[in-house]
């Protein structure tokens, strides 16, 4: 009977090794795939008066060096100004459009042989996926059965978008 106990014992503990061991190395590897979820870009009255169109062309506001806790007052501004009326280079790289679907919206830097995805925001009761490649960058967002997919290519030529509902 002892010797049993003895079995069944050391049973326990080696299989409560394996299951800690294997929930450490799973943990592990799961807190690792985990990022934060891009933030939303701020809407400006541009991007209000523009929401027409499904593209918006403006550039993102940022606060001033300023009111940022770690800048120095003596730091340059890292944005431009603008006066009224003119539009904005947004970036060196290329511009910044936004698609506003159904399912949320996506932000890309489309410069002219490549994009670069800025942002993508799913809307109320919508979940996002990315997919990117050398080619191509692929939003989708989704909610039930309902998917809605921003596609931006450049393979044959300048950065495209496409948006699709599935």
């Amino acid at each position: 009977m002892r010797r049993g106990l003895v079995h069944v014992l050391a049973w326990l503990l080696a299989t409560g090794a394996a299951v800690t061991l294997s929930w450490w190395g799973v943990h592990t590897v799961m807190a690792g795939t985990a990022y934060d979820p891009p933030r939303a870009l701020p809407v400006t009255a541009a991007d209000a008066t523009a929401q027409g169109s499904k593209s918006v062309n403006s550039p993102t506001r940022r606060p001033s060096p300023s009111r940022l806790p770690s800048a120095s007052p003596t730091a340059p501004s890292p944005t431009p100004t603008r006066s009224p009326g003119h539009a904005l280079s947004s970036t060196a790289s290329g511009r910044v459009k936004s698609y506003d679907t159904d399912g949320g919206r996506a932000v890309f830097d489309l410069g002219p042989s490549s994009a670069t995805l800025v942002s993508a925001t799913p809307g109320t009761g919508w979940s996002m996926q990315v997919w990117k490649t050398e080619t191509w960058i692929r939003v989708e967002f989704s909610s039930g059965t309902d998917r809605v997919s921003v596609m931006c290519t450049w393979h044959d030529g300048p950065p495209h978008v496409d948006i699709g509902n599935y």
